[in-house]
C-alpha cells in the first residue's frame, strides 16, 4: 500500500495485471445550495460484475483467456439536489471507449473527459453522455482550480514493499469548483445546475483485485473557515497487516499542515440493511492531541458493497474545539463483490455497452417512476 501527493502519478499507468484496476475521483459541493457531483473515471473497472465473473474463470481454468483492466473501462456520475439523488449515471464498455495520457492527467470515456493545465493547476471536466433509462441528457463543464497541495509520501511496511498493490495520490485536497450542467427530458424544458462550490480530486489504482487485498474502507473529507480535513482508514484481508489510518489536517486561522499516519481508530453505532454493508455510522480518530468524531447522518447512496454519506464532524486540536464541520464521508466493502446475489444487484445500476440487461432496464424504470412522483 503507497500513498502519495507526487503529480507525476496522476497519468495513466495501463496496468496489465488481471484483476488490476486505476481511477480518477472528482467530487464538489456547493453546501449553501445543496448541490454535491462526483464525477470518476475508470480503467480497470474494479466493482464491475462482468470483470469479477470473467477475472474468477480465469483463476477457476488456467485456459480461459485473463481479462485486461482497459476492456473494463468506465464513467460515474452522480448530482445530488438537497440530499436527493438527481442522476445516477454508471457506464461501463471496452478499451475502444477509454483513452489515457501516460505523460500528463489527460483521460477520456466517450464524450466525458478530463485534462489539466499545469500553468494554470487547473482541472477541466467536460461532461456530456446520455442517459437513455432515465429519459435524460447531461452536457457541461466543471472547472477545479487548486486552493492547496501538499507533500506526503508512506509506504505501509506490511510487506516491505513487495506483494499486493493499492496506490492512494492525494491529488487535490481542496479546489474551487465553478462551473454549470445542463439537464434535458423530452417533453420537459431543460434546466441548468449552476455551480459555485469546494471540491476534492484523488487517484487510486491497485494491481490485483480490490476484494483479494482490502477488507473495509472509509474515507472522508470536510472544509471550513478554520480547518480543512481529510482522512483515510483501510484494514486489509490478510490479518497480519497492519490496518492503515491517516488524517490529514489544513489550519486555515495559523497556516501549515498537519499529517497523522499512526492514530488511533473505532468504529461504533454498526447499522447494516438488506443493500448496505454492516458499517460503523460513528467514526473516532485519536493521535495525541488530535481527536476527531465523525457522525455518518444521511445516506446519500447505497449500494450493496458501497455508502455515500453527508456527516457532521467534530474536531479537537491545538488547544481548539470544533463542532458541526460538515463532510462527505464514503464506505467501502469490496468482499460484497465476491457473492453473485450481491453481483447480481450490483449489474442493475450499470449499462455494459453492447449488452441488455433485463435488471438493469427494470431498476432505472422504477427509479424514472419515483423521480416523476418527487417533482
Amino acid at each position: 500500500m503507497n500513498i502519495t501527493t507526487e503529480p507525476s502519478q496522476e497519468v495513466w499507468h495501463d496496468i496489465q495485471e488481471p484483476g488490476a484496476y486505476e481511477w480518477w475521483y472528482f467530487d464538489a459541493e456547493d453546501s449553501q445550495r445543496g448541490i454535491s457531483v462526483v464525477a470518476i473515471w475508470f480503467a480497470g473497472f474494479p466493482f464491475s460484475p462482468s470483470y469479477t465473473e470473467e477475472y474468477d474463470r480465469w483463476r477457476a481454468d488456467g485456459s480461459s483467456p485473463a481479462p485486461r483492466p482497459s476492456n473494463y473501462s468506465g464513467f460515474s456520475f452522480q448530482l445530488y439536489e438537497n440530499g436527493r439523488e438527481t442522476i445516477n449515471f454508471i457506464r461501463e464498455g471496452g478499451a475502444s471507449l477509454f483513452s489515457g495520457s501516460k505523460t500528463g492527467a489527460e483521460v477520456a470515456f466517450e464524450n466525458n473527459r478530463f485534462v489539466h493545465d499545469p500553468l494554470r493547476d487547473e482541472y477541466l471536466l467536460e461532461i456530456d453522455f446520455a442517459f437513455p433509462a432515465r429519459r435524460k441528457r447531461v452536457r457541461g463543464a466543471l472547472h477545479f482550480n487548486q486552493c492547496r497541495r501538499l507533500t506526503f509520501n508512506k509506504k505501509d511496511g506490511n510487506h516491505e514493499g513487495s506483494g499486493p498493490c493499492h496506490q492512494w495520490l492525494l491529488s487535490v485536497p481542496k479546489a474551487e469548483v465553478r462551473g454549470s450542467l445542463e439537464i434535458s427530458e423530452p417533453e420537459r424544458t431543460s434546466r441548468s445546475v449552476e455551480i459555485q462550490a469546494s471540491g476534492y480530486h484523488d487517484h487510486n489504482l491497485g494491481t490485483m483485485p480490490m476484494q483479494e487485498y482490502i477488507s473495509r474502507w472509509y474515507w472522508g473529507r470536510a472544509f471550513s473557515d478554520r480547518v480543512d480535513l481529510v482522512y483515510y482508514v483501510i484494514f486489509f484481508r490478510d490479518p497480519s497487516f497492519h490496518p492503515l489510518t491517516l488524517l490529514m489536517l489544513n489550519d486555515n486561522q495559523n497556516g501549515g499542515a498537519l499529517v497523522r499516519d499512526k492514530a488511533d481508530f473505532r468504529e461504533s453505532r454498526f447499522c447494516r440493511g438488506i443493500f448496505a454493508p454492516l458499517h460503523g455510522r460513528v467514526l473516532d480518530i485519536h493521535d495525541g492531541d488530535v481527536r476527531m468524531t465523525i457522525n455518518q447522518k444521511q445516506v446519500l447512496d447505497s449500494g450493496p458493497f458501497y455508502l455515500r454519506f453527508s456527516s457532521d464532524i467534530s474536531l479537537d486540536f491545538n488547544g481548539s474545539s470544533l463542532k458541526g464541520i460538515r463532510g462527505i464521508s464514503e464506505f467501502l466493502n469490496p468482499d460484497r463483490l465476491q457473492s453473485p446475489l450481491m453481483r447480481f444487484f450490483i449489474r442493475s445500476r450499470i449499462w455494459r455497452d453492447g449488452e441488455q440487461s433485463v435488471m438493469y432496464r427494470e431498476y432505472n424504470r422504477i427509479k424514472d417512476r419515483l423521480d416523476w412522483f418527487k417533482r
